[in-house]
């Protein structure tokens, strides 16, 4: 006995699909940051530089991914992927995370190496390229300053622009103090900073991404809460198997078996059901619940998980 609603249409997929036109917009923002950062690299000699391309780069790649993502979550539900295709955004998710630790490492080991090989670079152009992809960057900010709330793989866009914005701005200050005192090391060590403003960035979105993985319950639902109200229901006598994961951004599923008295089954299951079911969707925002009420002395399904 039970209840199910299909995918709600305020999913993470169709939340994420309004700011389409937005990732397009930064795509192109980072890809054209990328071409103009490495050229600069090119004619400065500078690794910060180059590092906050390969960033940049990352940020156009990261973004497409979350494009192609967002593309994929519309398509409609199938009899084999009953979900959909919505799961896709947290492994896009997952890869962008994986892109910005290979970027991290492959900064850290070329800096190291500029400190016993250094090499002679031109401040002056290293300034002028890192403050046009900071204006840049601040744009593709603006551009998903509504979208970092509205979805994990959204979130990883921001932060992916955001990340590339501080870079920038470490470039910066690397290139005047090359331009003002001709301190070479200045550049390695804007590399590293750039390489360490992104280990927290793909560390938080790593583990966000695997505790959707994992079925983990929703950090903002309390399953304790859910059974309290579940319980004040007139007629509810117990509550087990009580499950609460997400599918992915802005979609979370609850399931639970609920103990009820024959005098509640006799004034009508389907009331019942409906008031249970919106016990949850109205106090916990869970679109997608499935609860299977059971009379007073039903036996439990043998190895069943209890909560």
């Amino acid at each position: 006995m039970g209840h199910d609603h299909g995918p709600p249409s305020g999913a993470a997929g169709t939340l994420s699909g309004t700011f389409r036109s937005r990732l397009l917009w930064t795509i192109g923002i980072s890809a054209s940051i990328t071409v103009i950062q490495v050229v600069g690299a090119l004619l400065s000699g500078s690794l910060a530089l180059l590092a906050d391309a390969a960033h940049s780069l990352t940020d156009a790649v990261g973004v497409a991914l979350a494009l192609g993502a967002i593309t994929l979550a519309q398509r409609a539900p199938t009899p084999r992927r009953t979900f959909g295709f919505y799961r896709v955004e947290i492994f896009s998710a997952v890869l962008n995370a994986l892109l910005l630790v290979a970027i991290f490492i492959w900064v850290l080991w070329s800096a190291i190496g500029r400190f016993s090989e250094p090499v002679e670079v031109k401040g002056g152009l290293m300034f002028a390229v890192a403050v046009g992809g900071l204006a840049a960057n601040l744009v593709g900010l603006w551009l998903l300053r509504d979208a970092k709330d509205q979805s994990l793989n959204l979130r990883g866009a921001y932060l992916e622009v955001l990340g590339d914005a501080l870079g920038s701005v470490a470039v910066i200050v690397g290139g005047l103090i090359i331009l003002l005192t001709g301190w070479q090391a200045a550049d390695p060590i804007a590399s590293i900073v750039i390489g360490l403003l992104i280990v927290p960035r793909a560390y938080g979105l790593l583990r966000d991404a695997l505790h959707v993985l994992m079925e983990a319950t929703p950090q903002d639902m309390d399953l304790a809460e859910v059974r309290r109200h579940l319980l004040e229901e007139p007629g509810v006598l117990a509550v087990h198997d009580l499950h609460g994961w997400t599918v992915t951004s802005g979609m979370p599923v609850l399931t639970a078996h609920v103990v009820v008295s024959d005098a509640a089954l006799a004034d009508g299951y389907g009331d019942l059901l409906g008031r249970l079911q919106r016990c949850v969707g109205d106090h916990f925002d869970v679109a997608h619940s499935t609860i299977q009420l059971e009379p007073e002395g039903h036996p439990e399904t043998p190895g069943a998980l209890h909560s």
